[in-house]
């Protein structure tokens, strides 16, 4: 059998609920060439069911089902039974449109000297519904994306993504450390090595419900989405990057020895606390001692009265007060 032109890469854990549309959409693209890998990590839902209900009927579906152990490694482990030069990545709670995958074969043949490219996305609620896009969209040229990371701004949606194998091999693929943030590391390690950009076309309907995985671990995401960015600092100054080869993040704390770089960690909790102040999630969990230890550190507290009356709606009153005696004591 010939190779496929592209190798979609989907890892699922317990996503029963919106599977079998997420497949669906894959499998009505326009462009037909492509293999779909669909990895179970470890479901304890119906989900290998499913997987195994398509690929009977579909030869172009090849089914992995397997015990957990975690997304990073399920990423990477479809990355290496990829058989095509392209993989586009999938999540099994979103949409594709029909053309997606067209329009970004067609883009990277045009551009030989981008190794990756987006596209906008459509926000849709649990049942579908459209909602409405609050942020701006993502940034479409690679000098874009440059000007993006220098602000901190959304660089690419993951799950609609495509890229050259070759390239994110060649980086080292996703590093397990970054948690929840696999992708933004990814972006700002290929930044330096390829061009990358978005097709300005909504070509995924992109799902946004209270149990996504984005929604329970916010805390985390934006730990590790500010470390993701010191290491991208420290590259972009010819040091060596200290997180390449960690199992794990270290404490916030701790970051001053691994980067041998005195007052980062002070530096890392206050990106980390003021990126933490907009997200309900986290002021519910250990993103809330975060921003108390910042505001009693004497960080900067920009809006953060506002984060008193933001608590005082999520329903956190005890938090509210806490915070508002914090800021009159500091």
């Amino acid at each position: 059998m010939p190779k496929p032109a592209i190798s979609v890469a989907m890892s699922v854990y317990n996503g029963e609920r919106f599977l079998a549309l997420a497949i669906e959409s894959v499998l009505a693209q326009s462009f037909t060439n492509f293999e779909l890998l669909v990895l179970d990590d470890g479901s304890s839902d119906g989900s290998p069911e499913i997987i195994k209900g398509y690929a009977a009927s579909d030869s172009r579906i090849r089914p992995i089902i397997r015990e957990n152990r975690g997304l990073i490694a399920s990423l990477n482990e479809l990355l290496a039974l990829a058989e095509a030069p392209l993989v586009a990545r999938m999540d099994a709670d979103d949409i594709c449109r029909p053309e997606r995958f067209a329009r970004q074969v067609e883009f990277l043949a045009r551009h030989a000297d981008y190794g990756v490219v987006g596209s906008w996305s459509e926000d849709i609620g649990e049942h579908g519904e459209a909602l409405i896009r609050s942020g701006a969209d993502h940034p479409l040229t690679h000098e874009d994306m440059l000007v993006a990371i220098e602000n901190g701004e959304q660089l690419i949606c993951h799950p609609a993504v495509m890229y050259r194998r070759e390239v994110v091999l060649a980086v080292g693929g996703y590093h397990a450390a970054f948690r929840h943030c696999e992708d933004l590391d990814l972006w700002l390690r290929l930044s330096s090595v390829t061009r990358m950009g978005n097709i300005p076309e909504r070509l995924l309907r992109y799902r946004r419900y209270p149990d996504q995985v984005s929604a329970r671990h916010s805390t985390e995401q934006q730990i590790g989405s500010v470390i993701a960015r010191l290491a991208w600092e420290e590259r972009r100054a010819g040091r060596p990057d200290p997180t390449e080869h960690l199992a794990r993040l270290p404490d916030i704390d701790e970051l001053d020895d691994l980067f041998a770089r005195p007052g980062l960690s002070r530096i890392a909790r206050e990106r980390i606390a003021l990126g933490l102040r907009w997200s309900p999630a986290a002021m519910r969990d250990g993103g809330f001692d975060i921003l108390l230890d910042h505001v009693r550190d004497g960080g900067r507290r920009d809006g953060l009265w506002r984060t008193v009356a933001r608590l005082m709606r999520f329903g956190e009153p005890v938090r509210a007060v806490r915070l508002a005696a914090a800021l009159a004591r500091n």
